[in-house]
């Protein structure tokens, strides 16, 4: 059987596009929080402390890498980063089929061969 996808809908284009890119979003705030939570456990940022510490060698000021990348301080960011990453994917998923539907306007669309097995 030969079907030919002649247009996609940009409304249900642009809503499954913003539920995975939310269900993304989510799993990227999980991944950086599970990786700082490691990193902290193996005693990394108290490596990186006491490494920073013997370069600059100041006398009165200690060198705290937790002023920079706290747990707060991170996992916030991964959130604004989560918020772009959604509001970006959704706008070029529905941009995409807008795109689609006048290309395929012009040449047909896309032609697909299905069996039954």
């Amino acid at each position: 059987m030969r079907l030919t996808v002649s247009r996609v809908d940009p409304w249900s284009a642009m809503k499954m596009s913003f539920l995975l890119s939310v269900a993304l979003g989510i799993a990227g705030v999980v991944m950086v929080s599970v990786l700082w939570t490691i990193l902290a456990g193996m005693g990394v940022f108290d490596q990186v402390n006491s490494l920073v510490g013997q370069i600059i060698q100041d006398g009165n000021q200690t060198f705290d890498i937790m002023d920079f990348l706290g747990f707060g301080r991170v996992v916030s960011l991964a959130i604004v980063v989560g918020v772009i990453d959604v509001i970006l994917m959704t706008a070029l998923a529905t941009l995409a089929a807008f795109l689609y539907n006048v290309s395929s306007s012009l040449v047909g669309g896309l032609q697909l061969t299905l069996t039954d097995d």
